[in-house]
């Protein structure tokens, strides 16, 4: 499901771009996600030339990238998931949901009445340890 999720969120981000939709988080996530994966393809010039595309097909993203993406291990990468999910669910909210992907933040409190973006691309698994208060 990896390789169909991120190619998913690359057509969804290259095809807003095209059409002039595309929101600053949009851009900006649809960086992110090439960026990621580019670091995956150290090596594998042709698949990071086809990334440089900026095609709106899924089914080409697939044909060009997709046996690299499982090769290099971009598919089970966690981070590049989350990009991708995060992608898809601004782009393309119709797609997102047939991976069961909602906008549900957790730790978001309250009535939001416009659309509000989250960035939680930072937090790690594992609990921190809660800062000494004399260290600020």
């Amino acid at each position: 499901m990896g390789v169909e999720l991120i190619v998913a969120a690359l057509a969804a981000g290259a095809s807003a771009g095209i059409t002039g939709t595309a929101s600053q988080a949009i851009t900006d996530t649809y960086g992110l996600l090439k960026q990621l994966i580019k670091r995956r393809f150290a090596g594998r010039e042709q698949a990071r030339e086809a990334l440089e595309g900026e095609e709106t097909e899924p089914g080409v993203w697939q044909t060009r990238i997709g046996d690299d993406l499982r090769q290099s291990g971009a598919a089970d990468d966690g981070q590049i998931l989350a990009a991708a999910r995060e992608l898809l669910a601004l782009a393309d909210p119709r797609t997102a949901a047939t991976f069961n992907i909602s906008g549900t933040v957790h730790g978001a409190v309250g009535q939001f009445y416009e659309q509000v973006s989250f960035d939680q691309r930072t937090q790690t698994s594992e609990p921190r340890p809660p800062q000494d208060p004399a260290a600020h």
